[in-house]
């Protein structure tokens, strides 16, 4: 037996993802997003919503670029206090402790050199939505930090120790269920 509940927002988990933001004139800034999508793999595309009324909001609107940078067991804590603090009245790349470093393929939008993967994305188009706005972002580049290679170079994601976010807690991600494909897959 099922309950109805009034339409709400319960699509968990979701990843968790670290944007950080630069606009001429400002600091650089991060925010928590816990709405954050793939929506396009050719040309690579991803998508960000943010409340109007957030600092980093006029950032990504001005300059037209962002960095996505995913989380780490390592950066759970600064995640969350990046979520809850706001830019406007501190500098929370010091505040936490991180590096804002150069991003590949931007100008004024640092990635978090702790961050084990950072996209570097341009916007291509902003949907206003209602309370938030929606950035569509066109991934530049793509960090990749080298311990997460593997010997033949490939990337094995699960040695970056990724968090998602679900119903208002970080959680771990960990055991495989299986690969893509697997439920098909021949028997050998």
């Amino acid at each position: 037996m099922k309950q109805i509940w009034k339409a709400g927002n319960l699509l968990n988990p979701t990843p968790v993802v670290m944007l950080s933001c630069g606009a001429e004139g400002e600091k650089p800034n991060i925010i928590t997003l816990a709405w954050a999508g793939t929506v396009c793999s050719e040309p690579p595309m991803l998508s960000v919503s943010i409340r109007k009324e957030r600092f980093s909001h006029h950032m990504v609107q001005e300059s037209g670029e962002f960095v996505v940078n995913l989380v780490s067991r390592e950066l759970a804590r600064a995640c969350d206090f990046c979520g809850v603090k706001s830019g406007r009245d501190l500098d929370k790349f010091a505040a936490c402790g991180l590096t804002p470093a150069p991003a590949p393929g931007l100008t004024l939008a640092p990635l978090i050199a702790e961050s084990p993967v950072n996209l570097s994305c341009r916007v291509e188009q902003v949907l206003e939505l209602g309370s938030h706005d929606m950035f569509i972002g066109r991934i530049m580049q793509v960090s990749v930090e080298e311990s997460l290679l593997n010997e033949r170079g490939g990337l094995d994601l699960n040695r970056a120790g990724l968090i998602a976010y679900s119903h208002g807690e970080y959680q771990a991600l960990g055991e495989t269920l299986g690969r893509f494909g697997f439920s098909v897959k021949k028997e050998q």
